[in-house]
């Protein structure tokens, strides 16, 4: 297995690179200048998560329940370092705090992060990234791009994801063959927990590069926000 510790990065950096030296289509969605490319990534994107990643990701559900919780607990458990940075550099001291305590219970009373104590003891799991950071810093987040794997994106949110992977800690360890198991586990029960609803996505939308496109826009407005965006007209309702 090749080695995926710049993988991410290099992706994100060349659908970055795609949108900004694309030629902007004319017309369509204004936050989606480079549709004709996107739309290209997205078909890509669908063609191997229907041939090789939403395969696996049936297998793997097979698993039994309690060890996939344990797996995601696992990597929750090591994404909240880095969340709990993100929360106290948006000034939000008492969530960082609290994700400092869930990352020190569930390291020790929940061994290793395989079972979420910190949650039963009141400890809220939140969801922050550098993305989320510089738009609560008033980052505007540019063109909506599609990156090839990773799926929809923004400029803003592209550059984020460089600075989130450079500190992830699954990609911190030394020996290739540990950092790519672990990526690629992650990877997979990601892909696993979203089986039912990218079923709903298929049937429910006519054009699901558009559906996709506006559900990304709004959900990411609203983490910015904390579930408390302003109200903004989404062109894709007309």
């Amino acid at each position: 297995m090749p080695d995926t510790e710049s993988l991410a990065a290099r992706t994100a950096t060349l659908g970055l690179a795609l949108a900004l030296t694309a030629c902007a289509s004319t017309g369509g969605h204004p936050k989606d200048p480079f549709e004709s490319v996107n739309r290209a990534t997205f078909s890509f994107n669908e063609t191997a998560d229907k041939y090789v990643m939403r395969p696996v990701a049936q297998v793997y559900d097979y698993v039994p329940l309690p060890i996939k919780v344990g797996v995601g607990n696992f990597f929750g458990n090591i994404g909240d370092v880095w969340i709990g940075v993100n929360n106290v550099l948006q000034g939000k001291f008492i969530d960082g705090l609290s994700d400092g305590g869930r990352v020190l219970v569930n390291s020790t009373v929940g061994i290793f992060g395989l079972f979420d104590v910190a949650s039963d003891m009141g400890l809220e799991k939140h969801d922050e990234d550098l993305g989320q950071t510089l738009g609560s810093w008033g980052v505007g987040e540019g063109p909506y791009i599609v990156l090839p794997f990773l799926g929809p994106s923004t400029v803003r949110d592209s550059v984020g994801l460089i600075g989130d992977l450079q500190v992830d800690p699954v990609w911190q360890f030394k020996e290739v063959a540990v950092r790519n198991s672990l990526t690629g586990l992650r990877f997979v029960h990601r892909r696993a927990a979203l089986l039912g609803a990218d079923t709903t996505a298929d049937q429910a939308a006519l054009d699901k590069y558009g559906y996709m496109r506006s559900f990304y826009l709004q959900y990411r407005l609203n983490q910015v926000y904390d579930g408390q965006p302003p109200r903004v007209k989404d062109p894709d309702d007309e």
